[in-house]
């Protein structure tokens, strides 16, 4: 039993063969995953998905690379598809400063509304961080997000700022990246993350593990993560299998659902 904690099958890469990627799934194994929509395309998409699969819940936040299109009106939506039953989390949230669509300041503003409004519904929140670790720890620490705590999504910094991400609530989540060959850092802190934090996902259709690094990931996938954590942490599969999958169900409230 697994849990993919993190999939966009609510992007076009998965047109075609939805319902097949979903089988493969089933057949690898993965019990329940989130799907996550970020923008005026994907969100309807995630909620669509989550009301037809018992075993799919859905996420709903707005893209840092796309702040500069977010207004009230964004923010609104975002508050009444909160209360929907199968929205476990907001997000995913944070920066990226990789591309620059967006200005650092207005990332940060819509980042921080999207933290408050978390925390008026009362849910926890999915974090994207490309090239901005210790502005988000920032943003994160002077919002108070640990009253909500969150994933630190497919982390990929250094064992340095895990302390600080812990000490929030917040779970560290790891993807294909643990698996590829020269990675040294997601390595470090899959074997430095306390048990009971860790999550498991893929990030579908994005950043696919070896041995199928470069072609287009999907959820069967997470079972090649789940498997280099357990060799990384000299454990068994079924060991980092059911303890991930505790702590995603844990973390998104379903431990009775």
């Amino acid at each position: 039993m697994l849990f993919d904690t993190h999939v966009h099958l609510n992007v076009s890469h998965f047109d075609e063969d939805r319902e097949e990627v979903l089988q493969r799934a089933k057949e690898a194994g993965v019990e329940n995953m989130v799907i996550v929509g970020f923008d005026h395309e994907t969100i309807p998409k995630a909620i669509e998905m989550a009301e037809q699969h018992d075993h799919i819940y859905a996420a709903v936040g707005w893209h840092p690379v796309d702040a500069i299109d977010m207004t009230g009106k964004e923010l609104a939506w975002l508050e009444e598809l909160s209360s929907h039953p199968k929205v476990v989390a907001l997000g995913e949230m944070g920066l990226d400063y990789h591309w620059d669509k967006s200005p650092k300041d207005v990332q940060q503003e819509v980042f921080r509304k999207q933290i408050q409004l978390a925390k008026k519904v009362n849910l926890p929140i999915i974090i994207h961080n490309r090239e901005a670790t210790e502005d988000i720890i920032q943003v994160l620490q002077e919002e108070k997000a640990e009253e909500v705590g969150g994933i630190m999504h497919c982390y990929n910094d250094s064992v340095d700022y895990v302390d600080a991400c812990l000490k929030m609530n917040f779970y560290i989540s790891l993807g294909g990246p643990v698996t590829f060959k020269n990675a040294t850092l997601p390595k470090e802190v899959a074997k430095y993350v306390p048990a009971d934090r860790l999550l498991i996902e893929t990030d579908c259709p994005f950043l696919a593990p070896h041995p199928n690094r470069g072609k287009r990931n999907e959820p069967a996938y997470v079972k090649l993560v789940a498997e280099k954590i357990a060799e990384l942490r000299e454990v068994s599969y079924e060991e980092i299998s059911k303890q991930t999958t505790e702590n995603a169900k844990r973390f998104f409230g379903l431990i009775n659902g």
